[in-house]
């Protein structure tokens, strides 16, 4: 039986693929073999000695402490892609709001509640709207920061509203670049984007390489009255320099999914209160990805969109399955065949994966091992954590 805790409310979709004959869930589990959470912050005090896995519901991971998981190995699951047509479409709604004053218009007519003279609530209409007057997506340029699995889809959209699409991902996969429209145009820094742009959208992931990447330097070169759509993570924006680049002029308004003070009641800001991901389909893609990814990995020991390890997948046969992580030096895999040769246990299959100072191991064995052969290979130097599955 297979224990898997759960924070904060989990669609059910999720949770359904959990059977109750090999699983207790919920959120009073003790000692669970896995976590599964949404934005509930944990801290290493979190990760009990029979924790093997943590699955995010979301795309970040920045409430889950990865390097101390990493140190006890281990896995910790993100679900790339599965909120992504969710924050794609508020995106757009940003986009469209940034060109309109559609909210400003809103709030006017709101202001005539008490004129109760159809002709004469007409007649005001007619004679302010040139206030809300607005501008035409079609034929303006969108810079897309960022070109995976959100990016890709807010530069098809835009092409699709006649945008002109303007794309930099630096780290762009081979996977990720068969999504991307061969109509966008790639660019190789950010200063050519930056200055071309009407539109700028960031889609990358918070890391110290892209923390403040919205900074006084890089917002110089921006072009003057351009349009700042943020629904990746705030710490990526600079907030003073913003403020400053707002006051200047050189951005003509910001659009964001985090609120943050000092900007909240500007006149050319607007803030939502993170809802990229807040639709009943992203949560339950988001639920039902993390739960696939979990079982998939607590009955196989198979790895896929892990965050701190490698990609493996090893299709299980009938008998017996060692699921070993280790630090990631040289020789390790040699120590434990050894141990196997030793005590004359045959080797069906294995794969061995590494991911920065993480290595994992899937070990395919014909017979069943005891318990001695298991604290042999535990006992191995550098060896973090060992696994035994059984598809008996």
């Amino acid at each position: 039986m297979f224990k898997v805790r759960t924070y904060n409310a989990i669609a059910a979709a999720g949770l359904e693929r959990f059977s109750a004959d090999r699983y207790e869930v919920g959120a009073e589990v003790d000692a669970p073999d896995a976590m599964l959470l949404r934005s509930h912050k944990l801290t290493a005090d979190d990760l009990g000695a029979e924790l093997r896995a943590v699955a995010r519901a979301g795309a970040g991971v920045n409430n889950v402490p990865v390097t101390e998981c990493s140190d006890r190995g281990v896995v910790v699951f993100n679900t790339p892609g599965a909120n992504a047509n969710s924050v794609k479409e508020l995106v757009l709604t940003a986009l469209l709001l940034a060109s309109r004053d559609v909210y400003g218009g809103i709030a006017y007519v709101r202001s005539l509640a008490d004129v109760g003279d159809e002709a004469e609530m007409n007649r005001l209409v007619e004679a302010e709207k040139k206030r809300f007057k607005g501008k035409e997506l079609i034929g303006k340029s969108l810079g897309v920061v960022g070109l995976g699995a959100i990016g890709s889809l807010v530069a098809r959209a835009g092409l699709d509203l006649g945008m002109n699409v303007l794309g930099y991902d630096p780290a762009l996969s081979v996977e990720a670049a068969w999504r991307v429209p061969a109509e966008v145009e790639r660019k190789e820094n950010l200063t050519s984007l930056f200055a071309q742009a009407d539109y700028v959208t960031l889609h990358v992931p918070l890391l110290p390489a892209t923390e403040g990447l919205i900074n006084a330097e890089s917002l110089s070169a921006f072009k003057p009255g351009s349009v700042l759509l943020n629904f990746a993570r705030q710490p990526i924006v600079d907030t003073q320099a913003l403020a400053a680049a707002l006051e200047s002029g050189q951005v003509g308004r910001y659009i964001a999914d985090f609120p943050v003070p000092g900007l909240i009641d500007h006149e050319r800001v607007m803030l939502t209160p993170h809802l990229g991901a807040s639709t009943a389909e992203a949560e339950e893609n988001c639920a039902v990805m993390a739960a696939d990814q979990l079982k998939r990995f607590l009955e196989t020991g198979s790895i896929a969109n892990s965050v701190n390890f490698p990609v493996v997948s090893l299709e299980p046969v009938d008998g017996y399955r060692l699921a070993v992580t280790n630090k990631n030096v040289p020789g390790m895999l040699g120590q434990m065949t050894s141990v196997l040769a030793d005590r004359n246990i045959n080797v069906i299959d294995l794969i061995n994966k590494s991911r920065d100072d993480v290595a994992y191991n899937l070990i395919d064995l014909a017979e069943a091992p005891d318990q001695g052969l298991i604290d042999a290979i535990c006992n191995i130097d550098s060896v973090i954590n060992v696994r035994l599955l059984s598809n008996r």
